[in-house]
Parts: C-alpha cells; sequence; structure tokens
C-alpha cells in the first residue's frame, strides 16, 4: 500500500452556496469574539502592578492584528464565493489514500492526479 493525496472538490450548489456563506459568517463572528476577549485581556493585564504596557499592548495588538487579517481573507472568500455560479467545482480540501501497488501496476496511473468530487456532501465521482 501507498499513501497518496487526493483533492476533494465540491461542485457549488444553491445549498452548498448557503452552507458556505453560513460558515464564512461564523468564521468572522468567532474572529470578532477572539478580538474582543484579547482586549479584555489586555486590559485586565495593564492594570496590574509591575506590568510593562507598552509591550502587553504590542503583544495583544499583534494577536488581534492577525484575527483582523483572517477576517479580511474570510471576507475575501465570500466575495469570491458570490461571484461562483452553480455547477462550479471548487477545491475543498486534500485526504490521503492508500493505493494498492504491486508488480506490474502501471506507476503513471498510481501517481496521476486524482479527485473526489462531492455535490451537497454525497460523493458523486472520483476522477483517476
Amino acid at each position: 500500500m501507498l499513501s497518496k493525496k487526493v483533492l476533494v472538490k465540491q461542485i457549488i450548489t444553491d445549498n452548498s452556496k448557503r452552507k458556505l456563506k453560513r460558515d464564512f459568517h461564523e468564521q468572522i463572528l468567532r474572529l470578532e469574539q477572539e478580538c474582543q476577549q484579547l482586549l479584555f485581556e489586555q486590559r485586565k493585564l495593564q492594570n496590574k502592578a509591575g506590568t510593562s504596557k507598552q509591550e502587553i499592548n504590542a503583544r495583544f495588538q499583534q494577536e488581534i492584528r492577525k484575527r483582523k487579517e483572517k477576517m479580511k481573507l474570510v471576507d475575501f472568500k465570500i466575495e469570491q464565493l458570490d461571484m461562483l455560479e452553480t455547477g462550479s467545482e471548487i477545491t475543498e480540501t486534500e485526504v490521503d489514500a492508500l493505493v494498492e501497488v504491486k508488480p506490474g501496476t502501471d506507476w503513471n496511473k498510481v501517481m496521476a492526479s486524482s479527485a473526489i468530487i462531492v455535490k451537497d456532501d454525497v460523493v458523486i465521482r472520483i476522477d483517476e
């Protein structure tokens, strides 16, 4: 047996588009909550005696900036999703697959890229 990377592609439907959009909005909400929590923790630490306010501020602002960048990326994904037409294929993820290899196996077929095509959470075909 040999392990090989296989792309998982999703065919966009109205249902999958709604689900992806909902997932993206949930990610943004989570990131916003993390930013609020970081600000709260920052204020809490700054009120303690013997701590460097500048160091705390710099550290927390860096973490908040990271989350805001992630939010911008998710916003961009939402824009891209809005432009996608129903029936379009998008690459969702990559998974490991086991491939049986034995003497006489065509190596080019083993190493050729393959993909699992999913539509509304159901595998509809496997491209070899």
